[in-house]
């Protein structure tokens, strides 16, 4: 995107910056609507909502892009037949970059609910307009400048958290050492911040945020808005994984109004995953969070409202007219909503260790990232686990890191890995596979792990290394302790149960309650693939169809009565 960039990014450059044609512009005229800006004035501010896509006619725009430390990197200048936007102002977002006129500017701007109709009904001409869209993204992800500032030591365990927060979130950020930036130490020093309150978010919008929760980063920048208590949603996905987001492209597709809930990240586990290989159509492989992210965008190009990150907390009947159901979520919010679908998937399992809670977040890990990566750069690690992702993460590891020792209880790793990543793992010099393996122990001081000690469950024989970081992939318990009191039957395991398991008659995702779903890893007997909850997701909307096509406007009244 700027000089620096990728030489990839680089390469792009056409479709990055594309110049439309005179028949392209009059094909987008009747979705937006002709503005006049004049030199020297602001037409985007990073840190605020766009006014939503602006088309060129006349005049020259330059495009900076705000590091947030009161100074601006220039990316490029606009003329006649270029557009100003990225994926931000697919969505109404807030703006990561600053677009001001050079010269008095004529222009067509186009709103982000009609760039959606333009993308879907002007289908070749939103295939360029979207394509530069998730490339101008990942040009500013690339560069490291735009974005909210994170501000603190490197190996703090909030300061990972917020970083993980925002690369899962597909956020650009930038991370300052605090010992050893000196622009670090200027807004440190300009904000009168105690070292022992560290980190800081600095926000595009100018706020000064102090070591804060997701929830609270997220509405800062824009990614969380409040929810519209007033609105009727045909359907509320409950999880943003492979499955939730399958159903949400396909519902919102067909003319469904739909909103997605998620209280961590889009992409679910999958998001987690280094390397997906035996996905359908990607024969090179891609990684989870890449193949989540177009997933994601497909939503919103589509109109859904994605809601992250925001906890699903109760689901019961409402009053409301038109609506079925009403979500509780976030801070005394509700979605009120026609159909519900649950692809709340699963959560992390964690070892029965009394003292992994001190060591969680700086060294224990459950998501191997390149932001992990270089953590332990050139160390010694400990991998738990046997499952696929296990795999995948003990690869990617592996080119980075010294060395992999990886844990697995059985006796070898055939039974549970599919075979191209066993023999993967054991082309790898720096991964030992240790098998009839557990960990025993934890040590270490202030939160930074110094040695684990594992046990061999066939000889007996202990080992303990010099290790700081642990990854654990050791399986995934369903994510549905906010239906313990919402009258959905679950099974002994606690995964939702649906179809004839219910009750004769039942569609295969029909759960014990009229107009809601389950879908993917939180449904009982699944197959626990990207690929079937890829297929779930899409196969749940022909079931929402029939349902509200069977009871319309009476959805609310039948809840009622279920709920009597």
């Amino acid at each position: 995107m700027a000089p620096t960039v990728s030489p990839t990014i680089a390469a792009r450059h056409d479709q990055m910056f594309p110049v439309l044609t005179d028949a392209d512009i009059e094909r987008m005229r009747r979705f937006g609507t002709a503005r006049s800006y004049t030199a020297g004035e602001r037409i985007v501010t990073a840190g605020e909502v766009s006014p939503g896509l602006v088309v060129i006619l006349s005049g020259k725009v330059d495009i900076t892009q705000a590091g947030g430390l009161g100074r601006s990197e220039p990316i490029i200048s606009y003329g006649s037949g270029n557009f100003i936007g990225e994926l931000a102002q697919l969505s109404s977002r807030p703006a990561l970059i600053n677009a001001a006129a050079v010269e008095p500017v004529e222009a067509i701007v186009i709103p982000s609910q009609r760039l959606r109709d333009l993308m879907v009904q002007e289908a070749s001409l939103g295939e360029r307009v979207m394509r530069a869209l998730i490339l101008r993204r990942v040009g500013l992800l690339e560069s490291g400048i735009s974005g909210p500032v994170i501000i603190g030591p490197p190996d703090n365990g909030d300061v990972l958290r917020l970083q993980g927060f925002l690369a899962r979130s597909g956020m650009p950020h930038r991370a300052l050492d605090s010992d050893t930036d000196p622009c670090a130490r200027t807004l440190i020093e300009r904000f009168h911040v105690d070292p022992h309150h560290l980190p800081i978010v600095l926000c595009p919008n100018g706020k000064l945020l102090h070591n804060p929760g997701e929830n609270e980063l997220a509405r800062c920048v824009g990614l969380l808005r409040p929810v519209d208590a007033n609105k009727v949603y045909d359907v509320a996905i409950i999880g943003a994984g492979p499955a939730g987001l399958a159903a949400a492209v396909y519902a919102a597709s067909e003319g469904l109004s739909t909103i997605v809930l998620d209280c961590r990240a889009f992409g679910g586990q999958a998001g987690a995953s280094s390397r997906i290989e035996n996905y359908l159509g990607f024969p090179t492989g891609i990684s989870g969070m890449a193949l989540m992210a177009r997933a994601y965008n497909q939503a919103q190009k589509f109109g859904v409202e994605v809601v992250i990150p925001d906890e699903a907390k109760l689901l019961g009947a409402t009053s409301l007219a038109g609506a079925g159901y009403a979500v509780a979520v976030g801070d005394g919010e509700t979605v009120h909503t026609r159909t519900v679908v649950i692809a709340s998937g699963a959560r992390y399992r964690r070892l029965d260790l009394a003292n992994l809670t001190q060591f969680e977040g700086t060294s224990i890990h459950y998501w191997a990232s390149p932001i992990e990566a270089r953590l332990c750069r050139d160390q010694e690690v400990a991998l738990v686990g046997a499952g696929n992702s296990a795999g995948q993460a003990a690869v990617f590891l592996a080119s980075h890191v010294r060395k992999v020792s990886l844990l697995a209880r059985r006796d070898n790793l055939d039974a549970t890995m599919s075979r191209y990543l066993v023999e993967r793992i054991k082309a790898q010099p720096n991964i030992e596979v240790l098998a009839e393996t557990e960990i025993e122990a934890l040590e270490g001081r202030e939160g930074n792990l110094e040695q684990v000690r594992w046990r061999n469950r066939a000889t007996g024989a202990e080992t303990t290394r010099g290790i700081h970081h642990v990854f654990l992939f050791i399986g995934a318990d369903p994510n549905t302790d906010w239906l313990a009191d919402c009258d959905v039957a679950l099974d002994s395991k606690g995964f939702v149960r649906t179809g004839p398991d219910v009750a004769p008659g039942h569609g295969l995702m029909e759960t014990s309650r009229d107009g809601v779903f389950a879908i993917g890893d939180v449904r009982c007997g699944s197959t626990k693939r990207v690929a079937a909850a890829v297929g779930e997701g899409a196969q749940v909307v022909a079931a929402l169809h029939a349902y509200l096509a069977r009871n319309g406007g009476r959805a609310a009244e039948a809840s009622s009565r279920k709920s009597a």
